[in-house]
């Protein structure tokens, strides 16, 4: 019988504390990090995209936790959810054949399920031209004009995302472009587990209203570290901010401040705005899958201890050998 590969997966939305709980866990388990964050993939987007640090990499045992899927494309290059899926399968194979553990952790529900779900990306061939058509044609008509488009092909998708989401509505209408399915057929039997994987997925949460101050506060700290000239910078090396990367949550608002369309407060108040319906569409997507096991972060007196309930779910679920190690640590300690 042919041993399953292991797969753990840590999903919640943005600024639930992934970072810096995963690096801990990774310790814990002696995995290794794949970002499951679709904006993370790109080159010179670090501070809007939340992009761990190099030196944020250690954890508190003084081991550097390799992380995968982050820096591989320049902004203006065209990557899809199914270039995603094929790289992150091939690294899966590789770490478990390593004997390391792959730990996928991320708020991008498409992209993770994508990899531990049998979706099927095979007919798929994306189309950068028409993905900058349907942006130019979103900036001049408005994104409900896109929605309308794709209620008329699947009207289910279309109540599922809001008129205002302009990228989820392009890649829906790519997906049928390119494929003649919906993105709800793509997903048939996504509540099913890959059977290629031994899989363990768990959720981090925490209560809305301290999730939404540690989103004001986030974007507080991008705009004191640099965002406004992480985007300047980018708009001066040509990037079109109808690209699709240069549409995610702060470079989109702060592109339209740079070019006078908004003021310096109106983009940051819209940073935050967005961010929290972004974190509400997050659990929406993730809540519907029973597979997770949650974890609240705000019953626990610190990320060691949540950590390590973690580290101890997991091991537990994929036959790995944690709870001794994590006790003689704590015996090391006292």
């Amino acid at each position: 019988m042919i041993e399953k590969e292991k797969v753990a997966v840590i999903v919640g939305p943005t600024a639930v504390g992934k970072t810096e709980l995963s690096i801990r866990i990774a310790d814990l388990l002696g995995a290794e990090i794949i970002s499951g964050d679709s904006m993370q993939v790109y080159r010179d987007m670090d501070i809007g995209t939340a992009k761990i640090r190099e030196e944020e990499m250690y954890a508190p045992s003084g081991r550097k936790i390799p992380h995968r899927m982050i820096d591989i494309v320049n902004p203006d290059e065209v990557f899809s959810v199914a270039d995603y899926q094929k790289m992150v399968r091939k690294t899966i194979s590789e770490l478990n054949k390593e004997r390391k553990l792959p730990l996928i952790v991320g708020g991008t529900g498409l992209y993770i399920n994508s990899v531990i779900d049998p979706y099927n990306f095979t007919e798929m061939n994306f189309d950068g031209e028409y993905r900058q058509s349907k942006w130019e044609e979103a900036e001049k008509y408005g994104s409900h004009l896109l929605h309308k488009e794709l209620s008329g092909i699947n009207k289910a998708a279309a109540e599922k995302i809001h008129p205002n989401d302009t990228k989820r509505i392009i890649r829906a209408l790519e997906i049928f472009r390119q494929t003649k399915r919906t993105l709800s057929e793509l997903q048939e039997g996504s509540g099913e587990s890959n059977p290629g994987y031994q899989l363990v997925l768990v959720g981090l949460f925490r209560e809305r209203e301290i999730l939404y101050g540690r989103i004001n506060q986030r974007v507080d700290q991008m705009i004191e570290s640099g965002l406004i000239n992480e985007v300047k910078t980018l708009l001066k090396q040509g990037y079109n901010p109808c690209l699709n990367s240069m549409q995610g949550l702060g470079y989109r608002q702060v592109a339209a401040y740079l070019n006078g369309i908004l003021t310096k407060n109106e983009a940051i108040n819209l940073i935050k705005r967005d961010t929290r319906r972004f974190a509400k569409r997050q659990y929406t997507w993730f809540k519907r899958d029973r597979r997770i096991k949650w974890f609240d972060l705000g019953q626990y007196e610190n990320n060691d201890q949540c950590a390590q309930e973690i580290a101890k779910y997991i091991g537990r679920s994929l036959g790995i050998a944690v709870e001794e190690y994590i006790n003689q640590n704590l015996e090391g300690n006292q």
